[in-house]
């Protein structure tokens, strides 16, 4: 499973009134790590020569257009309380489609020994000049397959199968 981790840094602030991180602050982690992943440099397509300036899927994906966010979802865990020590973030490609693909997530200490939450966020590729849904190119689909991780494990998925 073509895994990515990313360690999040905690602030102070990120607590609410209720003691623990605000849901506001979930939604910028899985923007953290949708940014930090679209930003790692590629391997080069089908050539030996190293690139001038390394190819990320944001430098690939902005010659055709922009991803949005269509949808987001968090299953939420356990309570996830300020400390000093980073949480990670786990990012994977979850489902790919003609013109859309999803991002799976795991939020968990570095050990992954306590998940705080799952998510998934699907995301559709959006033509420049037309502002419509656009068919990802084959390069984005080759990108994208090769982080290829499977389902979100959300909780209700595994209660369904359990019937």
């Amino acid at each position: 499973m073509p895994i990515h981790r990313f360690p999040i840094q905690l602030r102070f602030g990120d607590e609410d009134s209720n003691g623990h991180v605000n849901n506001v602050r979930y939604v910028q982690f899985l923007e953290e790590a949708r940014v930090r992943l679209s930003l790692l440099p590629l391997e080069p397509a089908g050539s030996q020569e190293p690139a001038a300036e390394a190819e990320t899927f944001r430098s690939v994906t902005r010659q055709a257009g922009s991803t949005v966010v269509a949808r987001q979802e968090i299953e939420y865990l356990t309570p996830l309380t300020y400390h000093q020590d980073p949480v990670w973030i786990e990012i994977w490609v979850s489902a790919l489609g003609g013109s859309s693909f999803s991002y799976g997530f795991r939020i968990m200490d570095e050990d992954a020994g306590t998940v705080y939450a799952v998510a998934e966020a699907a995301m559709v590729m959006v033509g420049r000049e037309s502002g419509r849904p656009e068919q990802l190119t084959d390069r984005q689909r080759a990108i994208l397959g090769s982080w290829a991780g499977g389902r979100v494990p959300f909780r209700r998925e595994a209660a369904g199968a359990a019937k």
